[in-house]
């Protein structure tokens, strides 16, 4: 499966800015996408995921603000950010997983297929 992250640009503190990541080539509905970031300097953070059947995970640091959806008609995956920070500033990537275990989403190991990234801006 490809993934295609869009939808960054540069957003006040303050704002909201929803991702995509768009699918092809393979059966969508089987994969679990999680929502990463990586900004200079710093490992690759897990910011969520929603599962094959549309159950979502977002860890503490984010939830409440970062919100995921899936359509699976439209093969897309949706990363709701508000109230943004300038420390959410990042290359954002969005990934596939096909793997048995849900609890092992939050691993950059879990997952098979990444997106090429989208840089989110948030200025203060």
């Amino acid at each position: 499966v490809q993934l295609q992250a869009s939808g960054g640009g540069l957003v006040q503190a303050g704002g909201s800015l929803r991702l995509s990541c768009a699918a092809s080539g393979g059966t969508f509905s089987n994969y679990h996408i999680g929502w990463f970031r990586q900004a200079p300097g710093k490992e690759r953070e897990f910011l969520g995921a929603i599962s094959r059947s549309s159950s979502t995970y977002c860890p503490d640091p984010v939830k409440g603000r970062f919100t995921i959806s899936r359509d699976n008609a439209k093969n897309t995956v949706y990363l709701q950010m508000t109230s943004l920070k300038p420390e959410d500033t990042a290359v954002y990537y969005c990934a596939a997983s096909g793997s048995q275990y849900a609890s092992l989403l939050t691993l950059v190991t879990a997952y098979g297929y990444w997106g090429q990234g989208t840089l989110v801006t948030v200025s203060s």
